[in-house]
């Protein structure tokens, strides 16, 4: 369908993107959603994040109006999820593609293994010692916020890429957090999942995020002839279109509602 296709693939020189399409009935889209910077705004502390009243009717109303080709694919575990958005028929993966459920389904599957306790001990520590730092523990990955301290951003990193080469796991690195997370942790892995299964295959897919974290879900939904949707200022990104803010994502998802 050509409403997919943009009038030219960005790159990392590029300093505009067009908004995305239309989700209008009869597109064949599946839609996939970050969650913090997408559809909530980024706060302080992870647990201090509002959701707008409404968000989780809207999100069902969009559920059916794809058939069911939606999930929120996010760095939070779903059981974080779950008590933000509450039991809502909507697919969700989390621990960025770590945990994954297709709507309907009680039962979470792990695709990755838990983090290893002492990782995650030693990064409670480093955050505890470093006073000001918040730690997040998830069932197959840790992060550290330092929202409030950005001063302590490359200590931090460099720490945690010293822990991240002696266990073996990933470092990912967002918007004033790094993240040590398990192989398999990948939100391109993720949403590969859902369009192999249905009501997702056969469909095209749009990946709505904010963060470097979803540059992997930009690059697989290409190989299913869909695209990534940037939210929040332009950079060097995989995705096709752009959204300026968590409020304009909100105003596209209620266009031809």
């Amino acid at each position: 369908m050509t409403i997919f296709t943009p009038t030219r693939l960005p790159d990392a020189d590029d300093l505009h993107l067009d908004p995305p399409p239309s989700l209008g009935a009869g597109t064949g889209a599946s839609l996939f959603l970050d969650f913090d910077g997408t559809l909530v705004e980024i706060a302080d502390r992870p647990q201090d994040v509002v959701v707008a009243p409404g968000l989780r009717d809207a999100l069902a109303a969009l559920a059916q109006r794809l058939e069911g080709r939606l999930a929120v694919v996010s760095g939070r575990s779903i059981a974080v999820l779950d008590d933000f958005l509450g039991a809502i028929p909507v697919a969700m993966a989390g621990s960025h593609g770590g945990e994954f459920r297709p709507a309907g389904a009680t039962e979470i599957e792990a695709l990755a293994d838990p983090l290893p306790p002492p990782l995650c001990e030693a990064l409670a520590d480093y955050a505890r010692e470093n006073g000001g730092l918040v730690f997040e523990a998830k069932p197959c990955s840790a992060a550290i916020h330092y929202r409030d301290r950005p001063q302590a951003a490359a200590a931090l990193f460099t720490y945690a890429a010293s822990l991240g080469s002696e266990y073996g796991v990933h470092v990912k690195r967002g918007k004033m957090v790094v993240e040590l997370s398990m192989p398999g942790s990948d939100k391109g892995n993720a949403v590969s999942r859902f369009m192999a299964q249905p009501p997702f295959a056969g469909s095209r897919p749009l990946f709505v995020g904010d963060d470097v974290t979803d540059e992997d879900a930009f690059a697989a939904v290409r190989h299913f002839d869909g695209g990534g949707i940037l939210v929040g200022p332009m950079r060097s990104t995989k995705a096709l279109w752009r959204l300026d803010d968590v409020t304009a994502v909100h105003r596209w998802l209620e266009e031809d509602a």
